[in-house]
């Protein structure tokens, strides 16, 4: 699992852009904000893993199959760094673990008995409704 995370962290190319929000006249002079991209047919991640995280990425996949990380929440470079990483880690990590399959509910003859009767008696209660023929 560690090794996925590894392998994407490692192929991820950051570029650096100027960011909107806190900082000042600091925010127009430095670019602090960080656009992590991560080409996901690199990361070598099988196809049920790759479907999950194709999903879980939704419109930070774009038509290259790059997720792209946008991440402009603290005032300096190395905080959003590290923020970007973290979120992609966050992402496949979520991406590799497996969901539960649900289990079939079984109902026994009663249970089937008592909701086939509640559905007769909603059915009489709805065919009584309506015009009343004089």
């Amino acid at each position: 699992m560690n090794e996925v995370i590894a392998r994407a962290l490692a192929l991820a190319s950051e570029s650096f852009v100027t960011a909107s929000g806190p900082g000042g006249q600091n925010v127009n002079k430095v670019a602090s904000a960080v656009q992590l991209r991560v080409n996901i047919y690199q990361l070598r991640l099988t196809p049920e893993v790759f479907h999950r995280l194709k999903g879980l990425a939704g419109s930070r996949l774009n038509g290259r199959g790059e997720i792209m990380i946008d991440a402009r929440r603290h005032r300096t470079q190395e905080a959003n760094r590290a923020d970007a990483r973290e979120r992609l880690a966050e992402l496949i990590t979520e991406a590799l673990v497996e969901p539960k399959t649900r289990a079939k509910s079984r109902v026994n003859r009663v249970g089937k008995v008592q909701r086939l009767a509640g559905k007769k008696v909603r059915s009489t209660v709805k065919a009584n409704r309506g015009k009343v023929d004089w």
